[in-house]
């Protein structure tokens, strides 16, 4: 089951992991958009997450359709640019409801079944920002870092009955996220200066090798971990840069 499968990560994914035989369950809210994705034998599930009928609903559909769930993709997102001092709050709470309880609650619906077979994966995907705090995204990289630590303490928790967990951050991907943003832009030079940006499509193989060899984290592209490392190392030399970038983008947007 992959959620935000429309368009972006999700309908690369469905593509990549298509071409390896998976049968497919596509969640999203746009009905003629999955379609355009789905091939003939895949499920598609017109749902919004981030209503808990929809999220039961699709699993639902998902386990009569094919008998059972193996893996839980949970990609569908939002973003907010707002800063967080200021940002709508029921905005926050619209961003975290995507980002962090649907896939959450898709967590609670698939696991049982996994558990109950003692084998099972379950993809998050998060963000470079949720490893390293972007100032112009502070509030998205937030409900990112939220992902991520699920994700570890869910490893831990699940391990002992067969299910895998992995946490994915790519880094920029060539997509519709800033069209979709909730709220707010990013600054100019943000928008011109896009790090470790890549295809969905060479995100999407980047999952699929990672689920291959059940990796802990992602990040794609792989120069992205410098970023991380960096961050770790020298924490307030990144504060400063990521700070400039920020203010100079304001400056000239």
């Amino acid at each position: 089951m992959i959620t935000g499968a429309s368009e972006g990560i999700g309908a690369a994914c469905a593509h990549a992991l298509r071409e390896r035989g998976a049968r497919l369950a596509l969640v999203a809210r746009s009905e003629a958009k999955l379609r355009a994705v789905a091939g003939s034998d895949d499920l598609a599930v017109p749902a919004d997450l981030t209503k808990a009928k929809d999220r039961e609903r699709a699993v639902h559909n998902a386990i009569s359709h094919f008998g059972h769930i193996d893996i839980l993709i949970n990609n569908a997102g939002a973003g907010l640019y707002a800063p967080s001092w200021q940002a709508p709050m029921d905005e926050v709470r619209r961003m975290y409801e995507l980002n962090f309880f649907a896939p959450l609650e898709m967590i609670h619906l698939v696991v049982p079944g996994m558990r109950a077979r003692r084998e099972g994966m379950i993809v998050n995907v998060a963000s470079i920002a949720g490893k390293v705090t972007l100032p112009w995204l502070t509030l998205y990289s937030a409900s990112k870092y939220a992902l991520g630590s699920l994700t570890d303490g869910l490893r831990m928790e699940l391990r002992r009955d067969g299910i895998h967990t992995i946490t994915v951050c790519p880094g920029y991907v060539s997509t519709a996220f800033q069209d979709h943003v909730l709220s707010g832009q990013p600054p100019e030079h943000v928008r011109r200066t896009k790090m470790f940006k890549i295809t969905p499509e060479r995100c999407a193989r980047d999952i699929v090798k990672g689920m291959e060899r059940r990796a802990r984290t992602i990040v794609t592209p792989a120069s992205g971990w410098a970023f991380v490392i960096l961050e770790r190392l020298f924490p307030n030399w990144i504060d400063r840069r990521l700070e400039d970038i920020y203010f100079r983008g304001l400056k000239t947007s």
